[in-house]
C-alpha cells in the first residue's frame, strides 16, 4: 500500500530536518499537527539542494543538482518519486498548489552557489530571493491553506522574514563560507576589511527585515503563528548575540545559542504566547 510509502517519506523529512537544524525543528514542533508534516516536506527538499551545493565536494554537482532538479518535476508531474524526501515534498506543491515558479527560483539560487564566490548588489538580491525568500512563501502557502487573498496580503511579511533568517545565516557561517566554500556572499564586502562598522551596517539591514517580518507573524493564523514565532524568537537571540560579537571573533568561530538557552526561549515564548503578547 502506497500509503506506507509516503508515510515512511514524511517521516523521511521530518528526520533530516531535526538532523541538520534545530531550531527549525523546534519552531516546527510547535505548529499545529496538521502542519508539521507539510513544512518538515519543504525543509527536507530545500536541505537536500544545499547539501549537493555545499557538502558534496570530488562529485560532479552540477549534474547532481541536475538530476535533482528533473527528478523534482517528475515527482511533481507523477505524483510519486522513489526519493522519498521528493516523494513527500511533490505531495504538498500538488496539494497546497505551491507555484512551481517559487521552486524554479529557490534551484536558481542553489546553480548559482555552483560557480559564483562573491556577490554584488543585484546577484545578492537574487540570491536571498531565491534560498530564502520564495522558502518563505512556500510555507506560507501551507500556513494558509488554500486561502489566496491572505496569500497576497501576507506575501511580502514572509519574504522579510525568510531573508532575515538567511542574513543572519550568513554571519553566523561567514568564516566557514569564507575560508572552506570560498564565497562571499555580503555584497561589496572584503572580509580581508571585514570590521565592526561593516557588521553594523549589515545589521541594521538585518533589524528592517526582522521587523516587518515580525509583523507578518501577527497576522498568521493561530496553527501557525506560534510555530513560526519560535523560529522568530530563536534567531533574534542568535541575532543579539552576533550583534555583542566583535568582528574578528565572528570570522574565527561560529556563534551558536546553548541548548539551555534555547530551553529559556521555549518557556517564555510560550508563556507570551499564551497571554497573548507576542
Amino acid at each position: 500500500m502506497k500509503n506506507i510509502f509516503d508515510q515512511l517519506s514524511k517521516d523521511m523529512s521530518r528526520m533530516t530536518t531535526r538532523r541538520y537544524s534545530t531550531s527549525f525543528s523546534l519552531g516546527i514542533r510547535f505548529l499545529h499537527k496538521d502542519l508539521r508534516d507539510p513544512i518538515y516536506s519543504i525543509y527536507g527538499f530545500v536541505r537536500f539542494a544545499d547539501e549537493i551545493v555545499d557538502s558534496f565536494d570530488g562529485y560532479d554537482k552540477k549534474n547532481l543538482l541536475s538530476r535533482f532538479t528533473q527528478e523534482t518535476y517528475t515527482a511533481i508531474e507523477q505524483g510519486i518519486s522513489l526519493n522519498p524526501i521528493l516523494n513527500s515534498f511533490q505531495e504538498i506543491v500538488n496539494k497546497y498548489q505551491i507555484p512551481h515558479d517559487l521552486i524554479d527560483t529557490f534551484l536558481r539560487s542553489m546553480e548559482m552557489d555552483l560557480d559564483k564566490k562573491a556577490y554584488n548588489k543585484d546577484s545578492y538580491d537574487e540570491y536571498i530571493l531565491g534560498s530564502a525568500e520564495v522558502v518563505g512563501l512556500m510555507c506560507l502557502k501551507v500556513f494558509l491553506e488554500g486561502d489566496h487573498n491572505e496569500y497576497e496580503r501576507l506575501k511580502k511579511y514572509a519574504m522579510k522574514l525568510g531573508s532575515a533568517f538567511q542574513k543572519i545565516n550568513f554571519l553566523r557561517d561567514l568564516n566557514a563560507d569564507y575560508n572552506e566554500l570560498g564565497r562571499t556572499y555580503f555584497p561589496g564586502v572584503n572580509l580581508n576589511d571585514f570590521n565592526n562598522k561593516v557588521k553594523k551596517d549589515i545589521e541594521q539591514d538585518i533589524e528592517l527585515d526582522f521587523a516587518m517580518g515580525y509583523e507578518g507573524i501577527l497576522m498568521l493564523p493561530k496553527k501557525a503563528r506560534f510555530g513560526v514565532y519560535m523560529a522568530y524568537k530563536y534567531y533574534f537571540k542568535l541575532f543579539k548575540k552576533i550583534k555583542r560579537t566583535n568582528a574578528e571573533v565572528i570570522l574565527e568561530e561560529r556563534v551558536r545559542i546553548p541548548n539551555r538557552k534555547k530551553a529559556r526561549i521555549l518557556v517564555t515564548s510560550y508563556v507570551r504566547h499564551n497571554l497573548n503578547i507576542l
